[in-house]
C-alpha cells in the first residue's frame, strides 16, 4: 500500500506563492504516476496538475496552466506543486494522488488514481 502525505500549505496573499510538497511510502516511487487535486468549498473535486511516471509527461488544468508547476524528485519520494500568481480562487484544500504508472485513463479524473493523501489547506486572501 502507498501511503502519500501532503504538507506545505497555508495562508498566501494574492500574487503570491506556495510549493505543496507529497511524500510517498510504501511502494516504489517510480511505480507511479502522480496527480494533484483541489476542493474549493462547496465544490467539486478537481483536477490540478499530473505527472506521467511512464513517459515523463506533464498535464494541468487550464487553470493551473502558466501558474503551477508539478515536478518530482524520484530519490526522494516527493512530488511538488510549484504554485505561483496565487488567486483567491485557488484556496481549497489541496490533495496528492498517485495510481500505477501503467494506468491510461486520464489524469483528471480522480477516480483513475487509487491512492490519495489526507489534504493540505491552502488559503490565498484578496
Amino acid at each position: 500500500q502507498v501511503q502519500l502525505v501532503e504538507s506545505g500549505g497555508g495562508l498566501a496573499q494574492a500574487g503570491g506563492s506556495l510549493r505543496l510538497s507529497c511524500a510517498a511510502s510504501g511502494g516504489t516511487f517510480t511505480d507511479y504516476s502522480m496527480g494533484w487535486f483541489r476542493r474549493a468549498p462547496g465544490k467539486e473535486r478537481e483536477f490540478v496538475a499530473g505527472s506521467s511516471a511512464a513517459i515523463g509527461a506533464t498535464y494541468y488544468a487550464d487553470s493551473a496552466k502558466g501558474r503551477f508547476t508539478i515536478s518530482r524528485d524520484n530519490a526522494k519520494n516527493t512530488v511538488f506543486l510549484q504554485m505561483n500568481s496565487l488567486k483567491p480562487e485557488d484556496t481549497a484544500v489541496y490533495y496528492c494522488a498517485a495510481r500505477n504508472k501503467f494506468y491510461l485513463g486520464p489524469y483528471s479524473s480522480a477516480d483513475t488514481f487509487r491512492y490519495w493523501g489526507q489534504g493540505t489547506q491552502v488559503t490565498v486572501s484578496a
